[in-house]
């Protein structure tokens, strides 16, 4: 499997600002020292070689949107936030030279930064197009015909021309789709949200977004780690530091990188890629972040195999 993520922030969508690239340049000019170069490509050569990720590129700040490709009979995707408009446009000329215009996406829950991208999917406008929508809610089309309701945007979802599907699951089900064997799991989030486990070939992709794991009683989340078992990436809730999840943000429905690590190591996973970073973050603190989970996890890792702890942004691609 290959995993695209076209968003990785939580809460709401966030731009650069004029500052902070100014900033990002100043660091550059400053770090060259004068060099000179030849063309804009060993130019990016040496930004690449020389500078932090967070000087020379972003984490992004489209929310929650992630695809698996598997089958490539249809389009596999994670929830429909902002970082759904730029998957549509590039699916859609993936389709123009022959994939199927088949679509299942799976929605963690319906709070409006996962799903707020679906008005904006091209997709969903063309006939011919299937669209299966795969939840562990009851509501989920009240929640995407609401949204487009005359109040809140121009076009309604009765008039998307695509054929639109919406398939409840429950937790623990397991179910195919698209050439995946898929499972469920309830997590701790205001309206409740789920957890989904991919299984194609061997290999295993957990996305477990917008879930809280309180630090004072892991001795309850046997269950995560179960559903976590052995699983080759593990993208996960690390909206904030341990400090913030235990004071100011706790019972806010998110985890910590911490903990995250503590669940990935006790299930023997692989890789984690940390992710719905907090939008008030700046690229410097998302790497600083990045930067402590690294050094935690080595510090914890004791005898165990090493996972390996991967920061996710928008455009990043992972082979499974």
């Amino acid at each position: 499997m290959l995993v695209r993520f076209w968003g990785t922030r939580g809460s709401l969508p966030v731009a650069q600002r004029r500052d902070t690239t100014l900033a990002r340049i100043a660091r550059a000019l400053v770090a060259a020292k004068g060099r000179r170069f030849a063309n804009e490509a060993e130019a990016a050569e040496f930004a690449c070689d020389e500078l932090d990720f967070a000087t020379y590129g972003t984490y992004g700040g489209a929310t929650s949107c992630v695809e698996i490709v598997g089958d490539e009979d249809a389009f596999v995707v994670c929830d429909m936030g902002s970082g759904l408009r730029e998957f549509g446009v590039n699916a859609t000329r993936r389709c123009a030279e022959g994939h199927p215009r088949v679509y299942h996406f799976f929605l963690s829950h319906l709070h409006w930064d996962h799903i707020m991208g679906f008005p904006y999917f091209r997709p969903a406008y063309e006939s011919g197009v299937t669209i299966m929508i795969h939840t562990g809610h009851l509501d989920a089309e009240q929640a995407l015909r609401r949204q487009q309701e005359e109040i809140s945007f121009p076009v309604s979802f009765d008039e998307l021309r695509a054929r639109i599907e919406f398939v409840v699951h429950r937790p623990g089900e397991v179910f195919e789709a698209a050439g995946l064997r898929v499972s469920l799991i309830s997590q701790t989030h205001a309206h409740g949200s789920f957890g989904y486990r991919f299984e194609r070939l061997g290999r295993t992709v957990v996305y477990s977004t917008d879930s809280e794991h309180r630090p004072d009683d892991m001795d309850a989340e046997g269950g995560v780690e179960a559903f976590f078992a052995n699983a080759d990436l593990v993208i996960c809730d690390t909206m904030y530091s341990l400090g913030e999840s235990v004071s100011l943000k706790q019972d806010l429905g998110h985890s910590s990188n911490i903990v995250a690590v503590d669940l990935c190591q006790a299930a023997a996973a692989r890789r984690l890629a940390l992710f719905h970073h907090e939008p008030s973050y700046s690229d410097e603190d998302i790497q600083r972040m990045h930067d402590e989970t690294v050094r935690y996890e080595k510090i914890v890792r004791g005898g165990r195999p090493k996972l390996e702890v991967i920061c996710a942004y928008d455009g990043l691609e992972i082979e499974v």
